[in-house]
């Protein structure tokens, strides 16, 4: 259990910014998110981390949805989030079969494998050309949703698997971040259970939420504005970029 008297003050700083990024990441900027997992599991031991980002996503998820609720295209979301569901429960059963790295390296694998594809898409300028062949496979959209799901029960890790995947989609901005929240909010939803189960999420680690919450309301709200006057090709130019970053960290 975290004891918050024990906690610096700038570790507890560290944690704002973190919640702030994760707010941001949830309105404006998906990708950015991924750069707060590594800040928080560096100041809370590795269990702690894991429930407090689930906490703070969630609360992050509820801005996201309440303002951008009718943006989502739930064709993509009904394709993956069934998928989705079996891979949280794949994920929980291999928490004690799998290590950190070995999940690092398999997402990782898989973000790069999709920019990849997204960039040579983009290179040979075929609008709609792979679509109509992998992408819009059954099993494109089912083993992407199980990865995802195992990752973000694992490790909060299945945001970049997501973005990579709405990036192939060429998804407009508004459209991604609402298809983005319901997913999120959906999927984090359906971990609690799993994680109060494994002591994940526990009094200490809900106290210490509490005292983060009014800076990730503050990313989120920052963000929504934010969103408006980022241009389109900025977008999705940031998203890559930072998607790609995430996958390099996960490798060292």
């Amino acid at each position: 259990m975290i004891d918050l008297y024990n906690l610096s003050y700038q570790a507890i700083a560290g944690l704002m910014v973190s919640g702030l990024m994760i707010g941001l990441s949830k309105t404006a900027v998906p990708g950015l998110g991924m750069a707060s997992i590594p800040l928080i599991a560096t100041i809370l031991p590795a269990r702690a981390s894991t429930g407090i980002v689930l906490t703070l996503l969630i609360f992050a998820d509820i801005f996201a949805v309440a303002y951008y609720r009718r943006q989502a295209l739930w064709s993509y979301l009904v394709k993956l989030i069934p998928w989705a569901f079996m891979g949280i429960v794949a994920g929980y059963f291999m928490l004690d079969m799998i290590t950190d790295r070995q999940l690092k390296y398999a997402i990782a694998a898989t973000i790069l494998s999709m920019l990849a594809l997204s960039f040579w898409r983009e290179k040979k300028d075929r609008a709609g050309g792979l679509q109509d062949g992998i992408i819009c496979r059954w099993w494109f959209a089912a083993l992407l949703g199980l990865i995802a799901g195992a990752s973000t029960m694992m490790a909060n890790a299945a945001g970049p698997i997501l973005v990579v995947y709405l990036i192939a989609m060429r998804v407009p901005k508004d459209n991604f971040i609402g298809t983005a929240a319901w997913y999120f909010f959906i999927l984090n939803w359906v971990k609690v259970p799993f994680s109060l189960n494994l002591g994940f999420i526990n009094s200490g680690s809900m106290n210490l939420t509490l005292i983060l919450l009014p800076s990730v309301a503050a990313g989120a709200v920052a963000g929504i504005f934010l969103l408006k006057k980022i241009p389109e090709r900025s977008f999705n130019n940031a998203v890559k970029l930072l998607t790609l970053a995430a996958a390099i960290k996960l490798l060292f």
